[in-house]
């Protein structure tokens, strides 16, 4: 198995593990990340019904005037706080993180840090 795989497979069983333990609700929802090499997208999703409630990204008009690259820790944080302040909008407090398998450092972290910062508990 190559290198690239493997390290993909490790990244798909430790977020398959995290998975089984994180379900989103109506009330709160699960903070879903994905981190790419240029940009970052978050989802806060409704398990229950299966449906994404928002969705922020580094490709979209408001981050994008605001960052010049979507992919560093000064991105992530503008995700965050985009994504918190929309959820505070339609009345979501509180939401259950998911990281994705990965770990919880850097641009991860920064999320969380944009999102806490702007009043979502998560």
């Amino acid at each position: 198995m190559d290198h690239q795989k493997a390290k993909w497979l490790r990244r798909w069983k430790r977020h398959r593990r995290v998975r089984k333990q994180i379900q989103g609700t109506a009330e709160r929802p699960r903070l879903s990340i994905y981190r790419g090499l240029k940009n970052i997208y978050c989802q806060l999703i409704d398990d229950e019904e299966g449906r994404t409630l928002l969705s922020v990204s580094t490709t979209l008009p408001e981050i994008k005037e605001q960052v010049s690259y979507g992919g560093n820790v000064q991105a992530a944080r503008a995700v965050g706080k985009a994504l918190a302040e929309k959820a505070l909008a339609r009345g979501i407090k509180r939401a259950v993180f998911d990281r994705g398998g990965c770990k919880f450092h850097g641009r991860i972290a920064a999320i969380a840090e944009g999102a806490r910062k702007t009043g979502l508990k998560v």
